[in-house]
């Protein structure tokens, strides 16, 4: 949608909402889709969604589910926990099971109990099932209905089955299982409709199955749907039983869910830090963060003090301290960048990255050598002095080389240890540079201070 479109429905939709209007809101909307509802609704308050949730609720029960469907867990548990219990109940009943666990994850313990005990049997058993693996793992986002067929039933019997199952979340594949419910193999349903009726469907199924287990890590499942152009990934239990499907809309959202992660994580913001959020709720989020960037760049302040008596010989240096670190903290973040998209991808472990780090380091004095002579030359045409040129120069060649190794080590380093490769790379990166930077330039400059003064 274009913006003036969207100014315009939400200022409408906010009017109608002020007045009390909502027959008016809903004929506003009814025609809208929910991920089209969904874009929107980040710009209301929170009264202004739960009225706009209620709303639809009201009109099309599963437009209301759509729309819980499409947003954040965390803010869709937000406007579940002010709605009428027997609202939600409602909506639930319109959702499927991954998408009701890890919403009830995040509400209320007695809330949750309360929808699951108001929910039909099927899909709160499904739930509860769900909830029992761990977050962010393939049991978690699977979903537990698909088509799985015994290894000998017939390819007309298969059919007549699917027929009667209706519709389910992995409409895609055929799953064939052994008499212990065990993956043996998957069958397109174009194989299906085109082999001869009498055909068990041991004879027609591919046995190289790719498949992950519960506890695999949601990323990783991302990574094999993505690498293998597939559109639904079986997940089995320890023993090999089929247990659900991931489907290509739930890596859709791991991926769009983990690329936030990473974003916020790499410029130390809490992942749940939302624009609507009041003004303390923001503080409370990012204080703690503030408080560390704080500790990590304490360094640099007395390294310059140790140098402070070279700085008043020649204030000179103090005009481009800025620069030097500068300079550095932005090709770290490039390097932090790229190691941290690798990693999340999978292409680069701490055993394999003697290539990554060579590329780098490469990189990062190439770059500070072309930097580094162009601050010295204009450094000298500034102040006519070569030896403040060769001191900058030199200080810019080292700290962009401190940067690509720093920059390269450090996401590795947090991958070897279990902790996101994101989280705090770029405070502990600043760390580096700015104190490092700093410590070459104006060491340098206290060599050559004879010559600078």
């Amino acid at each position: 949608m274009k913006l003036d479109t969207i100014r315009l429905i939400i200022n409408s939709s906010r009017k109608f909402m002020n007045i009390g209007a909502r027959q008016k809101l809903w004929n506003l909307l009814k025609n809208f889709h929910p991920p089209d509802i969904a874009g929107l609704i980040n710009h209301f308050t929170e009264r202004e969604k739960i009225i706009l949730l209620i709303t639809l609720h009201e009109n099309d029960n599963k437009k209301a589910a759509g729309l819980l469907s499409e947003m954040a867990a965390e803010d869709a548990a937000e406007i579940v926990q002010q709605i009428p219990i027997e609202t939600a109940t409602k909506i639930f009943h319109d959702l499927p099971s991954d998408d009701i666990a890890p919403i009830l994850e995040l509400v209320s313990e007695e809330l949750k109990n309360s929808i699951l005990h108001s929910l039909e049997k099927k899909p709160t058993e499904e739930v509860k099932e769900l909830l029992e693996h761990e977050e962010e793992t393939a049991g978690r986002i699977m979903s537990p209905n698909l088509y799985a067929l015994n290894e000998n039933t017939n390819v007309s019997d298969a059919i007549t089955a699917m027929q009667l199952e209706g519709d389910v979340e992995s409409a895609f594949y055929l799953y064939v299982v052994d008499d212990e419910n065990r993956l043996k193999g998957v069958v397109s349903l174009r194989q299906v409709l085109f082999s001869k009726p009498n055909t068990p469907l041991k004879n027609i199924m591919t046995t190289d199955v790719i498949n992950v287990q519960t506890d695999t890590d949601q990323e990783e499942v991302a990574r094999i749907v993505a690498d293998y152009n597939l559109v639904a990934i079986p997940v089995t239990d320890s023993q090999m039983k089929l247990v659900g499907v991931v489907t290509v809309d739930d890596i859709i959202d791991v991926i769009d869910q983990e690329a936030t992660e990473d974003i916020y994580k790499m410029v130390s913001l809490d992942t749940s830090d939302r624009i609507q959020d009041s003004p303390f709720s923001s503080i409370k989020k990012r204080l703690p963060f503030l408080l560390l960037s704080l500790l990590t760049a304490s360094v640099a302040p007395f390294v310059v003090n140790y140098f402070k008596g070279t700085i008043q010989e020649v204030v000179t240096l103090a005009v481009f301290m800025p620069l030097v670190a500068a300079l550095g903290g932005i090709a770290g973040n490039q390097t932090v960048a790229i190691m941290v998209r690798e990693i999340a991808v999978g292409q680069t472990e701490w055993i394999s990255a003697r290539k990554a780090l060579f590329k780098e380091i490469v990189v990062g004095i190439c770059n500070g050598i072309v930097i580094g002579l162009l601050l010295g030359l204009v450094s000298y045409v500034l102040t006519r002095n070569p030896y403040l040129g060769l001191v900058l120069g030199l200080a810019v060649i080292t700290n962009l080389f401190i940067a690509a190794l720093v920059g390269t080590l450090i996401p590795l380093f947090l991958k070897m240890v279990k902790l996101d490769p994101a989280l705090g790379s770029v405070n502990l990166l600043t760390m580096f540079t700015d104190s490092l930077g700093l410590l070459t330039f104006l060491g340098l400059g206290t060599l050559f201070l004879k010559y600078l003064s």
